[in-house]
């Protein structure tokens, strides 16, 4: 197994020094290929999609797990849009990012180049095959695809629909690789190609962050847990809040974007914490409360200490009661992942103190933390959302998957 990764890596690795310098309309070209081809196989794909699904219920997984790993026409079809999308984006590489000419004559130039060779390691998400694929391939990057075993027949049909479009323009399919190999050795042995692969981004639970961080010989662009909170101010207009609320936490309660924690201004908790539960035990939220909410609304779950720090992944939520803006901000430094959060608040001055104050790759302001999205942000996808702060830091698209290097021009100068 060691050796056959070394080879792909090394394959990858070789590949990357051509689409470093591909053109802007081969790569375009291709991509217009592989829309096309998604949607002349999407029944197909349907087809691979179902045998994961099947595999899904029969191992009891969460409907949150089911909504991830499932393929639809529209989910399709939202893929072939990203992929118009990246077709149109300015491609982020051999950009003049600085420019000078120092005082011998030497000209020096900061450009944009692509990272190299990625190692994409995910779960669940058969949409980031495509996405990943896409995003590396327009930004001059060669990626290793390892998908995990829950979406392992959709990553195939997928890979097979990308193959067909590099072919289709002369292009090796060495530049888009699939590890077709779901034991954990595959992924351990990935993480070990230090002479070939430039970093890893893995993408899914937190588990899986936390071993290939552990495990890596490599940089990680890493996303770790989404723990994003809504901060209710006193001062909030309250039907947005309502509104607010419910789409954070009920449109799609099982991506990383979705609200886990409700923080509520105390001067307000007794009026709106009653309406916020029964609108919310309507979408058939689990309630866990704080001793102060408890006491307000006597049938709350009891949260712990545990539960501020958690990610539900469902529909289920944590409910505080704090002090004012300076607990709320406190709170979400202390117990949040750096993802995504808000304030609803018609305040400005505890606004704009939230937005700064607030240590995390999103912060709004009087908007729902489900924006958080590479197509959303204008990235057409995105091939993870970065929780850290190097190398690259909340969605990460074309822009966030160059590097740079110094282009020096002379006419013979040398140093004294």
């Amino acid at each position: 197994m060691e050796t056959k990764i070394q080879e792909l890596a090394r394959q990858a690795k070789q590949s990357s020094y051509q689409l470093a310098t591909l053109s802007t309309e081969v790569k375009n070209d291709v991509l217009n290929s592989l829309r096309k081809n998604l949607i002349n196989h999407s029944e197909n794909l349907l087809v691979a999609n179902k045998k994961d699904l099947n595999y899904a219920k029969d191992q009891d997984q969460s409907s949150a797990f089911i909504d991830r790993l499932t393929l639809n026409h529209d989910r399709i079809i939202a893929m072939a849009d990203a992929l118009t999308t990246i077709i149109e984006l300015e491609d982020p590489n051999q950009r003049i990012l600085e420019s000078q000419t120092i005082s011998n004559g030497l000209i020096l130039e900061k450009t944009s180049t692509p990272l190299g060779v990625i190692a994409m390691i995910y779960e669940s998400r058969p949409n980031v095959t495509i996405d990943a694929a896409a995003l590396c391939f327009k930004s001059g990057n060669a990626v290793i695809l390892k998908g995990g075993k829950e979406a392992i027949h959709s990553n195939r049909a997928l890979h097979r629909v990308i193959v067909e479009a590099l072919k289709e323009h002369s292009l090796s399919e060495v530049c888009v690789q699939f590890i077709d190999h779901t034991e954990r050795a595959a992924t351990h042995a990935l993480l070990q190609q230090v002479d070939f692969i430039d970093v890893v981004i893995p993408r899914g639970g937190k588990n899986l962050i936390k071993a290939i961080t552990e495990q890596s010989q490599l940089p990680v662009i890493k996303h770790l847990d989404g723990i994003c909170h809504i901060y209710i101010d006193q001062a909030a207009d309250m039907d947005m809040a309502e509104q607010i609320i419910i789409n954070a936490k009920c449109q799609r309660p099982g991506v990383c974007n979705a609200m886990e924690t409700l923080l509520i201004h105390q001067d307000i908790a007794k009026k709106v914490l009653p309406r916020f539960v029964e609108m919310l035990k309507e979408q058939g939220v689990r309630l866990k409360g704080c001793e102060q909410s408890c006491k307000i609304i006597s049938n709350l779950e009891q949260a712990s200490e545990e539960d501020w720090s958690t990610e539900y992944l469902d529909l289920i939520l944590s409910i505080k009661i704090v002090k004012n803006t300076n607990a709320a901000i406190h709170h979400i430094n202390y117990y949040g992942s750096g993802h995504s959060d808000s304030i609803v608040t018609e305040d400005k001055g505890c606004a704009e103190q939230f937005l700064q104050q607030v240590d995390s790759a999103a912060v709004y302001h009087n908007a729902s933390t489900r924006f958080t999205d590479g197509e959303v942000f204008g990235k057409g996808a995105e091939i993870g959302i970065s929780t850290d702060k190097l190398h690259a830091r909340g969605p990460v698209g074309l822009k966030e998957l160059t590097s740079y290097k110094y282009l020096i021009r002379g006419t013979g100068q040398i140093r004294d």
